[in-house]
C-alpha cells in the first residue's frame, strides 16, 4: 500500500478556542500568558498525517483483510460492509510541539501546553478528512482506532503500523511496548465511507468519559453487530 504524507497543515489555533476549553475567560488573570503561549506554538507546530487508500480484499465473520494484513474485529468487520476502500491513518501533534511542551517548567504552562498539543492533533485529523473529501469524493466518513473498544484490542495497534510501514520515520511516531503511540498526542485509525456516522462511544458505556463525542446505546451491538 502506497502511503501519503501531509505535512502542511494550517495551525488555526484560536486564543478564545483554547480559553473555552481551559474554562478561562478573557477578563481572567490568566489570559495573556495562554495568548502569549499560544503565539509561541504557532511558530513551532508541525502536526503530521500518515495515510493510505487500501482495497478491501477480503471480509468474513470478525475480520477483514487490507493489502494482505488481516485486521480482526467483528464492529469493524461489519461497519465496512459496504465499502470497497478504506483509509488506514496515524496523525500526531509533532515531535516538535511534543519537544516545546517538554520545556516547559511552570506547572501550569505545562498543563496549558497539553492542551494545545490536543488541539494540534484534532487539526491534523479535520485536515485529513477534508484532503480525502477532495481528493475521494468521499463526503461521509466515520473512524474506528484500535484499543477504542474491547472488540477491536489495543494489539491490533501493531498490526495496523505494519501496514502503514515506517511511521517513525515518516512523520516521527512509533509504538512502545504497551501499543501506545509517541508522541502521545498522536492518533491512529481506519477512516472508512458510511451513510449512517459511526462513533465507537455508541458502544461504550463508561460513564462521565470527558472524549465522548455520541451518547451510549446499549441496545446497538445486540441489533447490529451480534453474529
Amino acid at each position: 500500500m502506497e502511503t501519503v504524507v501531509l505535512d502542511r497543515i494550517p495551525i488555526a489555533m484560536h486564543a478564545q478556542s483554547l480559553m473555552k476549553r481551559l474554562g478561562i475567560k478573557e477578563e481572567n488573570r490568566h489570559a495573556a500568558e495562554l495568548t502569549t503561549l499560544l503565539d509561541e506554538s504557532r511558530g513551532v507546530a508541525a502536526p503530521k498525517v500518515l495515510y493510505g487508500a487500501a482495497y478491501i480484499e477480503e471480509k468474513g465473520g470478525d475480520a477483514i483483510v487490507l493489502e494482505g494484513t488481516r485486521f480482526t474485529s467483528r464492529v469493524l468487520r461489519v461497519n465496512v460492509e459496504q465499502a470497497h476502500r478504506v483509509f488506514p491513518f496515524v496523525a500526531t501533534c509533532g515531535r516538535e510541539l511534543e519537544a516545546w511542551a517538554h520545556g516547559k517548567n511552570d506547572i501550569l504552562e505545562r498543563y496549558w501546553a497539553e492542551s494545545v498539543k490536543q488541539l494540534a492533533v484534532q487539526l491534523a485529523v479535520k485536515f485529513l478528512r477534508g484532503h480525502l473529501t477532495e481528493k475521494y469524493r468521499s463526503a461521509s466518513l466515520s473512524s474506528m482506532a484500535p484499543g477504542s473498544l474491547a472488540d477491536w484490542p489495543i494489539e491490533e495497534q501493531g498490526v495496523l503500523f505494519s501496514l502503514l510501514g515506517d511511521t517513525q520515520g515518516a512523520i516521527g511516531v512509533r509504538l512502545n511496548d504497551s501499543f501506545m503511540m509517541i508522541p502521545e498526542h498522536s492518533v491512529s485509525g481506519i477512516l472508512f465511507p458510511t451513510e449512517v456516522r459511526f462513533e465507537s462511544c455508541q458502544l461504550c458505556s463508561r460513564e462521565n468519559c470527558p472524549g465522548r463525542r455520541a451518547s451510549y446505546d446499549k441496545d446497538l451491538y445486540e441489533r447490529k453487530y451480534r453474529l
